[in-house]
């Protein structure tokens, strides 16, 4: 400002001694070169808006993370509701808070599975889901599990409306996912089990064409399974979709079952894929433990993911 506001004074003073018209040329040099500036300023922020970014997902992971454990009811996972909700406002999208009652080996728990909707006009749906408590257990964190697809899922909320679509987008942040004392049908996948018979109920069922659920996907030593429950259609998506940005190395090869947050939707028909790495640390040794920290994950690990996912979802809308 100081720089413009003396260059002013000169002209302004070249001006009273020479009539010849340099005022002017300088000031239209200005004003273009102030109406260039804008024209790159807008389109750096358009094509930021598009990008995903590793960093800002495993710093939202970060923040979950600062709250401590976050077990379904807890004080800090009230908190994180309040956060989830706060982006998902700041990003535009449709807020629904499903709250619902869970019959649980410990009674009663109340709920929160938090939906963000984009409208589209194809009359299909896109859904990106991940759980967002974590196991009641003592000291445990959850940074990879829950802390990566929290961080994951937010991201994709500042991403996902800037990009072109057809179909109506969903964001769904599932709670209790996990179990509260073994993995039974029952003593699991609260939140799914919840939403997919929600959904069924009001038809939105019948028009997910694909749902993509993460899980445990910040690990600095990424290695996405190739998950055997899954639809074979969108795994081969994923897997194609990884291998032309050249993140082939972190998918492996040779389906591995696992149940997930995906499994109500697929037992009822729903296309649907699980993306999760389940080799968290030395033979898995991180996992569900103490040692599940954010020294353990890494920016680059949630770029692969995130770039994949706003590939995969590209793909979907051509």
């Amino acid at each position: 400002m100081q720089i413009i506001a003396r260059r002013g004074a000169e002209d302004a003073e070249k001006t009273t001694a020479d009539s010849s018209g340099g005022w002017g040329t300088s000031l239209r040099w200005w004003l273009s070169l102030f109406w260039l500036i804008g024209c790159l300023a807008t389109a750096s922020a358009a094509f930021g808006a598009g990008e995903f970014s590793g960093q800002k997902a495993y710093d939202w992971t970060g923040k979950a993370v600062a709250l401590g454990p976050r077990p379904p009811g807890s004080p800090a996972i009230t908190k994180l509701q309040g956060m989830i909700l706060a982006e998902l406002k700041a990003q535009g999208w449709q807020l629904t808070d499903e709250a619902f009652q869970a019959s649980t080996p410990m009674g009663p728990k109340t709920m929160h599975n938090l939906i963000g909707r984009l409208p589209g006009k194809s009359g299909k749906v896109v859904v990106f889901s991940g759980h967002y408590d974590t196991k009641v257990m003592e000291g445990f964190v959850g940074a990879n599990d829950a802390g990566s697809s929290t961080g994951m899922l937010l991201e994709l909320a500042r991403v996902l409306p800037s990009l072109p679509r057809r179909d109506d987008v969903i964001l769904a942040f599932f709670d209790g996912e996990e179990a509260f004392r073994f993995w039974t049908d029952t003593d699991s996948l609260y939140g799914s089990r919840y939403q997919a018979q929600k959904w069924q109920k009001d038809r939105t069922l019948s028009k997910i064409k694909a749902l993509f659920n993460i899980d445990m996907v910040g690990d600095r030593d990424l290695k996405i399974i190739d998950e055997g429950n899954s639809t074979g259609s969108l795994r081969s998506l994923v897997r194609a979709s990884a291998i032309d940005l050249g993140y082939q190395k972190h998918f492996l090869v040779g389906p591995q079952a696992i149940e997930d947050d995906h499994m109500p939707f697929i037992r009822m028909g729903v296309p649907a894929v699980d993306l999760i790495d389940f080799e968290y640390g030395p033979n898995n040794s991180w996992w569900h433990t103490p040692q599940d920290t954010m020294d353990k994950l890494s920016p680059k690990s949630f770029q692969v993911v995130g770039d994949v996912l706003v590939e995969v979802f590209k793909r979907l809308q051509r």
